[in-house]
Order: C-alpha cells, then sequence, then structure tokens
C-alpha cells in the first residue's frame, strides 16, 4: 500500500519535468512535502483536450486534487479516504470503475514510506519506518486514478473537488521484504497510453512493474519523526541506521 509519500519539487520544475502545463495556480496544495499524507492537497498529472479545441490531441496537464477519491455519486465529503485502489480490481469496484475508463493520472513522488514490523510476536510490535526511492535521485510517477466530485445538488458554478487515488499492486522483487503491496510505478514509455482521455488503457499497464524497476530503488530505514505528519523535512529521507534512536531494535 501507500498512505504516505514524499514529493520535494515545486509544481512548476515538475510540469517543465514532464512537459505538462502547470494548472495548480490558484490552488492550496499540500506539497512540495516531505511527509504527504492522504486528504491533503497534492499535484496529479492528468491529460486532457482543450474546451476551445477538443478536437487536438489531449496535453499534459498538472493539477492540484485531494488525496483520497471521491466518487462522483457520493454525497458528502466525508467517509473514509479512498487513497489507495488495487489495480486488479478497479475496473469491478463500483468507486473506481468509471475513472479506469477516461480519468486515469499520474502522481509524482520522489519515494515512498511503509514501517517495516520488528517484533511480530508481540501485542504490540515496534516497526521500523522505511522509505522507498530511486537510487539514482530520479523521480517516480505513479499510475492514479482520479474523480471530479460535487455536493449533492449543487449547479455547475459551484467549483468542483478534484480527488485521485494511487493505484498499488504485488510488491516485486526485494521490495516483497517490506511489503507485500507497492505503488504501481509506470515508466516514461507508457505515459501517453496511461493518461489518454480516449479510450481503455492496455489491461498490460496494470501488472506489476517489472523486476529491473524494482530493483533500481532503494530500500532506505529513516527516522521514526516520520510517525508523526505534522513533521516534516528533509530530515525526514535521511537514513537512519536501525536502533540508532532511542527505542528502536535493530533489523539485524
Amino acid at each position: 500500500m501507500c498512505g504516505r509519500y514524499a514529493v520535494t519539487t515545486d509544481p512548476a520544475l515538475l510540469a517543465a519535468e514532464i512537459d505538462a502545463e502547470d494548472e495548480t495556480e490558484g490552488t492550496a496544495l499540500d506539497v512540495p512535502g516531505y511527509n504527504v499524507a492522504p486528504t491533503t492537497n497534492i499535484v496529479a498529472v492528468v491529460a486532457r483536450h482543450s474546451r476551445e479545441q477538443p478536437d487536438d490531441a489531449p496535453t499534459r496537464r498538472l493539477r492540484g486534487m485531494r488525496w483520497g477519491l471521491l466518487p462522483s455519486w457520493q454525497k458528502t465529503l466525508s467517509g473514509p479516504p479512498l487513497f489507495n485502489a488495487r489495480a486488479e480490481s478497479v475496473a469491478e469496484k463500483p468507486a473506481f470503475r468509471n475513472a479506469i475508463k477516461s480519468k486515469r493520472c499520474l502522481i509524482p513522488m520522489d519515494g515512498w514510506y511503509e514501517w517495516q514490523v520488528l517484533e511480530p510476536d508481540v501485542k504490540k510490535p515496534r516497526k521500523q519506518p522505511l522509505y522507498m526511492t530511486p537510487r539514482d535521485g530520479t523521480r517516480m510517477y505513479m499510475a492514479g486514478l482520479w474523480s471530479v466530485w460535487r455536493p449533492a445538488g449543487a449547479g455547475l458554478d459551484v467549483p468542483p473537488v478534484l480527488s485521485a487515488t494511487v493505484l498499488t499492486t504485488d510488491a516485486v522483487g526485494p521490495l516483497r521484504e517490506v511489503h507485500d503491496r507497492m505503488p504501481l510505478v509506470l515508466t516514461p514509455d507508457v505515459f501517453d497510453e496511461w493518461l489518454n482521455p480516449d479510450g481503455a488503457a492496455d489491461p498490460l499497464l496494470l501488472a506489476p512493474p517489472a523486476l529491473d524497476v524494482a530493483e533500481r530503488i532503494e530500500i532506505r530505514p529513516v527516522s521514526t519523526l516520520v510517525n508523526a505528519v505534522a513533521n516534516t523535512g528533509p530530515e525526514l529521507i535521511e537514513r537512519v541506521e536501525p536502533g540508532s534512536e532511542p527505542g528502536q531494535l535493530s533489523l539485524l
């Protein structure tokens, strides 16, 4: 699963990196950030046609979205945030089956966090936070879905809430030692096909990433400071040897 991540680049720079129009100006965002959590406002990449020239090819756009997908039929903002969706079943789940048809997105991340259980046989096991990030310092783009939501009975003059979810898949290679699930990492060669708003994506894009993709990801022990959502800053992604903090155990 993926319930916390880091993205430390300004949206304008992200837009240049992925050749997209930055449409986040004026949007209250919680990124860049080192401890991004569900229900906060994140950046997602979509591909849409121009309203003025609907027959033109779709272009990539960066948009601010709430992390936790809101199905269009949901009546209120309250309820468990749908911040993850299993790639294997999105086509069947009522909350996601419309979005998978034409509202697919990319969610940029420097890396994501998981917590590894150190004492599985005790009532309250201690956990070591781990940060998964590319070894070469590049960025990852995760497969996601998005939706447009308005309160029941609201007219088109009411600004919609855009929201998104991160797709997860079976963990691959060394990442299986951390968790049985991982975000669905997509490679640049399939970005256009995944984002295409005019048709369904090839089901093969929902398969787990190739082993070489997983092997390029570092599994880095980090500070327990990341446990609190209020904490943020570059110290959260710095390597901290297991057992070096008070109350921690070694992974060995």
